[in-house]
């Protein structure tokens, strides 16, 4: 009786987006096991995740499954599940990303294993989203995005960069190579330095496993791209503040970040239990609160469209390289990766994410 009605009331949320149950478009979702339906209005995201990833249910194509539902605002409930509820809780108490937590997403997320971003990314291995205005691959578009940032940042030789969030080195090694920029790049991440540092080596970079509070020094510019994502809404204006001390002169800051269409205090429940721990996706007036006084807004772009079609090249880089990734990854870790970045690229696809590039100058440098 009760399974019924849930299933009477998924169809009926479902049929908004134009989902129908064992229907026969790619978009459409069939369900493995009728206690599919309870689980997911029991445990909102988490349940409709783990019950993905435990094989209880299919979309051939899940990303348009995804897009449909978000189109819709299917994912905004007025009864929040409990998981949801404590977290947005546990971020009004408590500083979930102060510095003591800020290495745990670099545990969790980024030192998965080197081989599997690897065999996802491009060359380079950036992990933020391409520009795929003139590229016909995803090594092109990751060429296109690093080269688009050293321009908008005017890069000159011997300019010395601060990288937020260096990851694997792409943009650190591509401006010392190109450019002849001094960099020093920092993440949280043991597994990312190691790698970053050994794809460097011979260039002047430095690499540091480091949280951005710790920072000390002056840099003629500063990069940050994927990185604000973690930073949390109690520490937007510190970070801020953090960055304007580190540049000195005129120099330009360049923030690559996703964002949200409205301001948030925590993060989807399934995203931080399985994917990005202590993350939060910022607001535009988020932001530019955090800015206020210390930056100008010199240029914005919003690359959502370039986001969604490299999320789509991830994944099939990812599904071409499984056969080998399975040595070490089982296969509810595919699902749930395939989850991710399906959810991702139907949330950008859909409006309800944006991918913005900001370029900021020192407020009081004008005429420099």
């Amino acid at each position: 009786m009760f399974t019924n009605s849930f299933k009477r009331r998924a169809e009926a949320l479902l049929a908004r987006a134009e989902i129908q149950i064992n229907g026969q478009q790619p978009w459409d979702i069939t369900v493995h096991r009728e206690e599919f339906y309870s689980r997911v209005f029991r445990e909102g995201t988490v349940g409709l995740g783990e019950s993905y990833m435990d094989g209880w249910w299919d979309a051939r194509a899940l990303d348009q499954f995804f897009y449909r539902i978000f189109r819709v605002h299917l994912d905004k409930t007025p009864f929040p599940a409990w998981a949801a509820i404590g977290l947005y809780l546990r971020s009004l108490l408590f500083n979930t990303q102060r510095k003591s937590r800020s290495f745990k997403v670099g545990e969790d997320h980024y030192d998965r294993g080197n081989d599997m971003f690897e065999a996802m990314l491009d060359k380079r291995m950036v992990y933020t989203c391409g520009c795929w205005d003139s590229a016909s691959n995803l090594d092109e578009a990751q060429q296109a995005k690093l080269e688009f940032v050293c321009r908008a940042i005017d890069l000159q030789p011997c300019m010395k960069v601060l990288d937020i969030g260096c990851g694997w080195g792409s943009f650190a090694k591509y401006a010392a190579e190109k450019y002849g920029a001094r960099v020093v790049g920092i993440t949280i991440s043991r597994e990312q330095a190691k790698l970053a540092a050994e794809r460097c080596a011979g260039l002047p970079v430095e690499i540091r496993v480091q949280d951005y509070r710790d920072l000390q020094g002056q840099f003629d510019c500063v990069v940050s791209l994927g990185m604000f994502e973690h930073v949390g809404y109690k520490n937007y204006r510190s970070y801020m503040n953090i960055v304007r001390h580190a540049l000195s002169g005129c120099g330009r800051f360049y923030l690559g970040c996703i964002g949200k269409n409205c301001s948030v205090r925590a993060t989807d429940p399934w995203i931080e239990k399985y994917i990005f721990p202590n993350s939060m996706i910022p607001s535009l007036k988020q932001v530019g609160a955090a800015a206020e006084g210390l930056f100008i807004l010199e240029n914005f772009q919003n690359w959502a469209a370039h986001y969604d079609r490299t999320l789509m090249a991830w994944f099939h880089n990812f599904e071409t390289h499984w056969n080998e990734l399975r040595r070490r990854y089982d296969e509810r870790f595919f699902r749930m990766w395939k989850f991710y970045l399906m959810a991702s690229a139907g949330s950008f696809r859909s409006g309800s994410l944006q991918a913005w590039q900001m370029l900021f100058s020192p407020e009081g440098a004008g005429g420099c």
